[in-house]
């Protein structure tokens, strides 16, 4: 049996992230109970979540053009 070192696996981890793979299925690919441990081992490894709500919240509500608030009203 091949060892698997944990520069690989966070390799492993960062490439399946880069693809779009959802941390629940990253999270069982790596053997871990559940999404919290994988967040804190991998957090530098997978990709915000806050940072795909913001583009996606984004592409919902664009930017418009407001005008400044008149003083006195």
């Amino acid at each position: 049996m091949r060892s698997v070192t944990i520069s690989s696996t966070r390799d492993f981890v960062s490439l399946l992230s880069d693809d779009g793979m959802p941390i629940e299925q990253i999270s069982r690919l790596v053997g871990h109970s559940g999404i919290s441990v994988t967040e804190l081992v991998y957090r530098k490894q997978i990709r915000p979540v806050v940072e795909d709500g913001a583009v996606a919240m984004d592409r919902l509500f664009p930017t418009t053009t407001r005008s400044a608030p008149r003083s006195g009203a």
